[in-house]
């Protein structure tokens, strides 16, 4: 593996005493970091893998309201679980989530090494070393997207960094920089100088508090770099979703026990499903992203005749629906129901 291409000025220890000052001086206020608490951290962190931070605020504040430590999670049941993470996605996180607290509740705290933090079901090298730093200072670097991008303007690697060798020496390069004084503080600008000044275009370098320390920019490259090999290519899919009332009722299917992505949902009938539904009237359409395959969802008003909810089906009061963990789908779908006159759900 070559050496790292650092600019003939770069120096590490300024390069900390910069990041860390911009830091202190730039951060966003953001509620998980005003605690030190692990469970807090961990929270935090597994639900900003694949969301927004815009996206995760209002869901991270009402799951803190609700289980505010490990054993309030591990006490819940798993359907109210997944009903307050319902519309964050990925669902084997809040799955993960709730059998590593049920872990933690059964050794009586939080896991405080790093070993038996990466051991908690869910966990990979990343959140360990995000927890593990930030809540208990240990010394250990992260490589997430933002701070495989930063890292790789600053060396101006011309590798493809979703690579693993390349995400290798980029994580390698993290150690080296990691401030051992205060490694969860680090860890955390240089996250955030990714996530608002490092950004993947037009990166903001009169305003980075290490531009002068980085070879893209010396190099006048900072927009082509980092190289990233293309994902793989988007399917297309179309499904239409089925909403059945009958006066106070909607008709529902949970999913089954062994569907390994969408366990403990609830989702609406799709028409595929229930050849002798009849279709009443087509009311809304949209477009809905699962991984890597992109669905166009109509939505139907439908009847059933005879009224007899099939096998995998039933009938839910419908007071009680939002209750349930509904899939994003069913939630998007019945919110299009709920705008018609003279409906009731």
């Amino acid at each position: 593996m070559k050496p790292l291409d650092l600019p003939k000025q770069f120096n590490r220890a300024l390069f900390r005493r910069h990041l860390l000052a911009w830091y202190a001086a730039a951060q966003r206020n953001l509620p998980w970091r005003a605690s030190r608490d692990p469970y807090r951290i961990w929270i935090s962190e597994v639900m900003l893998q694949q969301t927004r931070v815009a996206a995760v605020l209002p869901y991270y504040e009402r799951f803190i309201a609700r289980f505010p430590t490990a054993a309030d999670l591990a006490a819940a049941d798993i359907a109210e679980v997944l009903c307050y993470w319902a519309g964050l996605g990925y669902y084997s996180r809040a799955r993960n989530l709730h059998a590593a607290a049920r872990r933690i509740a059964e050794r009586g705290s939080f896991p405080s090494e790093y070993e038996d933090i990466r051991e908690l079901p869910g966990v990979g090298d990343y959140t360990a070393a995000a927890v593990a730093s930030i809540a208990f200072q240990l010394p250990y670097a992260v490589l997430d997207g933002n701070v495989a991008r930063v890292l790789a303007r600053i060396i101006a690697e011309p590798g493809n960094i979703r690579a693993a060798p390349i995400r290798e020496r980029l994580l390698g390069f993290a150690g080296e920089l990691l401030d051992r004084r205060d490694p969860g503080g680090f860890n955390q600008a240089l996250m955030e100088l990714g996530a608002t000044i490092c950004v993947p275009k037009t990166p903001q370098c009169a305003s980075c508090p290490v531009s002068l320390q980085c070879a893209a920019r010396a190099q006048g490259r900072q927009n082509e770099l980092p190289i990233l090999a293309p994902k793989p290519a988007f399917t297309s899919a179309a499904v239409r979703l089925l909403i059945i009332a009958r006066s106070d009722e909607v008709l529902l299917r949970p999913a089954p026990e062994d569907s390994v992505r969408l366990a403990g949902l609830w989702h609406l009938p799709e028409d595929a499903l229930l050849p002798g539904a009849k279709i009443l009237q087509e009311i809304a359409c949209f477009r809905h992203t699962i991984v890597r395959t992109k669905y166009e969802c109509r939505v139907a008003v439908a009847d059933l005749e005879g009224g007899l909810a099939p096998s995998g089906f039933v009938w839910v009061p419908i007071d009680n629906v939002n209750g349930l963990p509904l899939s994003t789908t069913a939630r998007k779908a019945l919110a299009f129901y709920g705008k018609r006159p003279h409906q009731t759900i």
